[in-house]
């Protein structure tokens, strides 16, 4: 009649076991993605350690160099597309001077007309802005849009 009763088991749920293996799995996976990536770092040597100090980052001169703003009209007789051109560089580290650019025109369809490579005689210090002209081409017929972009420069550390 009198029994001693069985204690009773507290049950976590399961959702909290579910937590921690989530929680422990993606620790694991995240240890091992750091500790992978962290091995695949040669270790330079002393001669390029020493350089990739004094080159404080790549030169890309893409990268580095925006043009700010840009409009393009045409000359006073109305055949030579001429363009005014604003260009940052953005680089704390290099100047930029040949700056390589490359103008586009484009028809309604899309299509180029005509592709124009050139270069602005200038040096852009770091940090630095400059506007240019630049007498392009010979504006072609049937334009619709137009487009000019930095392709290149020459670099020299400050």
């Amino acid at each position: 009649m009198f029994e001693t009763p069985e204690e009773a088991k507290q049950t976590e749920p399961k959702g909290f076991w579910i937590g921690i293996a989530v929680v422990i799995v993606v620790a694991a996976a995240g240890g091992y993605l750091f500790l992978r990536s962290r091995g695949n770092v040669a270790k330079p040597s002393p001669a390029a350690a020493s350089a990739s100090a004094t080159a404080k980052g790549d030169v890309d001169p893409v990268h580095d160099l925006k043009v700010q703003r840009a409009t393009m009209s045409k000359d006073r007789t109305g055949t030579t597309a001429v363009w005014l051109v604003s260009i940052e560089n953005k680089s704390a580290s290099y100047s930029y001077g040949n700056i390589e650019y490359e103008t586009t025109y484009v028809d309604a369809n899309n299509n180029s007309i005509l592709i124009n490579k050139g270069t602005i005689p200038v040096t852009i210090e770091p940090g630095g802005q400059k506007s240019s002209e630049i007498n392009d081409a010979l504006y072609p017929a049937g334009t619709n849009w137009f487009k000019i972009r930095i392709s290149g420069a020459t670099a020299s550390a400050k």
